[in-house]
């Protein structure tokens, strides 16, 4: 079942980590939004906000807004590094889903959101993003269209003091978890093939992910 704009406006992903919360590091609601509100303090509300995407926010952006790009961001690279228990995965069986984490550069693509919709739209994304804390909110620069501009924009990056945090995983256990957990938002293999597609829609070729998705795939037909 994929996520949907209606889920963001119904809180709805907290409401189903209310379940778990004896066994997912929920963020209460305070803290939540101070969040949310030190973040903004960083961003002139006279200008449009800019958000980088590098995984499933590509394919299923949820927000309104007014303009794509394709760019890259230096110092960071995508990784599966999160675990997840309930998106997914399971209590029993956790899958994982991608973090920016430190080192080398990530080819993505920068959304523009209206400075009129700005807070709103953020606030869909923190729900979105920000319900169990796995993420670090930063603000970084961006290199859009090829070097002919630069813009600052608002990005996720792995929270390493996460209890989620997974680190770099030996290859054979990742493509294994890949290949077989899943949760209420649908399967690990779903969400490497949606990434991957999208980014090569966009004219991002990224050779960690397609190994990826190519040995997932030799696992789930068995060979």
């Amino acid at each position: 079942m994929a996520l949907t704009r209606e889920d963001l406006e119904n809180d709805a992903l907290r409401k189903q980590y209310e379940g778990l919360r004896d066994h997912v590091p929920l963020v209460p609601e305070e803290q939540f939004n101070a969040s949310l509100e030190s973040t903004l303090a960083g961003w002139n509300p006279a200008e449009d906000l800019w958000v980088f995407a590098y995984g499933s926010l590509i394919w299923n952006p949820l927000i309104h807004f007014v303009e794509q790009r394709r760019a890259l961001l230096h110092g960071f690279h995508r990784r599966f590094c999160l675990r997840s228990r309930g998106a997914r995965g399971t209590l029993d069986k956790p899958g994982l889903v991608l973090g920016l984490d430190f080192g080398g550069c990530c080819n993505g693509v920068a959304f523009r959101i209206a400075a009129a919709k700005a807070r709103h739209e953020l606030k869909m994304i923190w729900r979105r993003e920000m319900v169990l804390g796995s993420y670090a909110p930063r603000w970084v620069n961006l290199t859009c269209d090829g070097e002919r501009e630069r813009v600052r924009a608002l990005a996720f990056v792995v929270n390493h003091a996460h209890p989620h945090y997974a680190g770099k995983l030996p290859a054979d256990e990742l493509t294994r978890i890949l290949a077989t957990a899943g949760g209420s938002l649908g399967s690990c293999a779903e969400y490497l093939r949606e990434t991957v597609e999208c980014l090569t829609a966009s004219g991002i070729h990224d050779p960690h992910l397609l190994r990826l998705r190519a040995a997932v795939e030799r696992h789930c037909a068995g060979a």
